[in-house]
């Protein structure tokens, strides 16, 4: 059983939460294979130069990637008072998500499974 009382466990729940600001976008309809290329390219680049590759980038991820990379971007400059040209993407990864299972039809009656995957995608900055 936990110790304190509800009001306190819950402040130290809290006090140890991630202040770095980030973004999170579920349920993409895109696989993590194809939305990794784009965050691979990204990582660890200042939001400038994260911005510009990801502009210029011809994936479709590319430019759900830039939107998100916006919005962290707007998190940290509103919600944190960081200035823009001191941020950078310290982490960026894209987990599993829920897969749409889908049926098409095939030869002699047969039918054959499509699979349409999702990903949940994260940006975390941070200052330099």
């Amino acid at each position: 059983m936990a110790k304190g009382h509800r009001s306190q466990i819950k402040r130290e729940r809290n006090a140890n939460k991630d202040t770095r600001p980030s973004a999170k976008l579920s349920y993409a309809r895109m696989s993590v294979q194809k939305a990794g290329f784009v965050l691979d390219a990204i990582r660890g680049k200042d939001v400038d130069t994260a911005l510009a590759i990801v502009t210029y980038n011809p994936r479709y991820a590319s430019s759900v990637v830039e939107k998100l990379l916006k919005s962290a971007i707007a998190n940290a400059e509103n919600n944190n008072g960081m200035k823009r040209e001191d941020l950078y993407v310290e982490e960026c990864y894209a987990n599993k998500g829920p897969t749409m299972k889908r049926i098409r039809p095939r030869a002699q009656g047969r039918a054959y499974r499509i699979e349409k995957r999702m990903s949940h995608i994260t940006i975390v900055l941070n200052e330099r």
